[in-house]
């Protein structure tokens, strides 16, 4: 699959309505973005059942923003809604190969469990402050 181009309005879509969604930040500036570039386009051809997104942080730069981007190229890598991954560098082939069959075998089942768990303590822990104030 070819990458798509998202922005701030087309991004909560594209997280919602994709199983795997890989997200590129970056500018046309950034020489490691650059170098990236062909990477993240070689790899997305060899994965059509996932989903690479790019963001241009120069024209979403409200996105950019509001996903914590401090540093580019940035990759994101969400799956069933969750954000999995998220690290700024650029990434060799291998590498990026590697992290794609890593979120691919992730057990959702176990992250799902996991978020829920830290949602319950979250909930205990401000319960208690509340009590305590």
């Amino acid at each position: 699959m070819a990458t798509i181009d998202i922005t701030e309005a087309s991004f909560p879509e594209t997280i919602e309505e994709n199983d795997i969604v890989f997200v590129d930040f970056w500018a046309d500036w950034c020489g490691p973005c650059k170098q990236f570039a062909p990477v993240y386009e070689s790899v997305s051809q060899q994965h059509d059942d996932i989903t690479f997104a790019k963001v241009d942080t120069e024209a979403e730069q409200g996105l950019a923003a509001a996903a914590g981007i401090t540093s580019i190229p940035t990759l994101m890598a969400f799956r069933e809604k969750v954000l999995v991954f998220s690290q700024p560098g650029a990434l060799n082939a291998s590498q990026f190969s590697e992290l794609v069959e890593a979120v691919k075998g992730l057990d959702m089942k176990a992250v799902h469990e996991q978020i829920a768990e830290q949602e319950r303590e979250a909930a205990a822990g401000s319960n208690g402050q509340a009590k305590q104030a």
